[in-house]
């Protein structure tokens, strides 16, 4: 598949195609105020690596972008656990605190009988996306280092039991929650913060389907590749 970006366009013209990847930036701790200044150069100046970036960007914006072995090379396991560390605190301590504030508001003014299983519904998802990102911090992550560094750790681990566990259901139980909002509770309870908190959903939603993607495409192919190599090796 074709790549969309490439590191001669302008930076700036990267973000105009899609707004998308304003939150991609912040993941690679790219600042705005790049000027006129290419892809390539903005990232040597942030000491980012641009066919990882490239690559990242081209997943994030295209569903139908699937890479090839060839354009995974570029990828550095250090640089992919931190690009994908900084999206765990992006969702878990910036987007979803930002929902709960406006969805606190709601619940309080809704019947108990919507407030309390709403509430409940909202607690579960946020421990559900915590569950999900705690396996990566603490058993994924630490199993691509030992992967990279070859040592005994990775006895007994290989990242297909992240692949069968790696499902659609984050999304999916964003998406029952936007419907409660949209579809049953009263139209009375905040119908204009209710439109905006929708909206919002809406976009984490996406992030998230990306978020997955770039896991699904670019992480684990990759490992696969890792493994079979020190497979090889032995």
């Amino acid at each position: 598949m074709k790549n969309v970006f490439s590191e001669n366009m302008k930076m700036a013209d990267l973000v105009c195609h899609n707004s998308k990847l304003l939150s991609v930036l912040s993941r690679f701790e790219i600042n705005l105020g790049f000027g006129d200044h290419s892809i390539e150069e903005v990232c040597k100046m942030y000491n980012v690596d641009t066919q990882f970036f490239l690559l990242i960007c081209n997943v994030y914006c295209d569903e139908d972008f699937t890479p090839h072995y060839e354009d995974l090379k570029c990828v550095n396991i250090d640089s992919m656990i931190k690009y994908l560390h900084i999206s765990h605190n992006y969702y878990l301590h910036e987007r979803l605190p930002h929902i709960e504030e406006h969805f606190n508001r709601i619940i309080e003014a809704c019947p108990s009988k919507y407030a309390i299983p709403l509430k409940r519904f909202f607690d579960e998802y946020k421990n559900e996306v915590a569950t999900h990102f705690e396996y990566e911090e603490t058993v994924v992550f630490p199993y691509l280092k030992a992967l990279e560094n070859k040592t005994s750790d990775i006895l007994g681990y290989n990242i297909g039991e992240f692949k069968g566990t790696h499902s659609s259901i984050i999304e999916d139980n964003l998406n029952d929650l936007l419907n409660i909002l949209v579809k049953y509770l009263p139209a009375d309870v905040f119908p204009k913060e209710r439109i905006e908190i929708s909206m919002d959903i809406i976009e984490l939603s996406a992030d998230i389907v990306s978020h997955a993607m770039i896991e699904d495409r670019i992480l684990i192919p990759f490992v696969e590749h890792l493994e079979l190599n020190n497979d090889e090796s032995r």
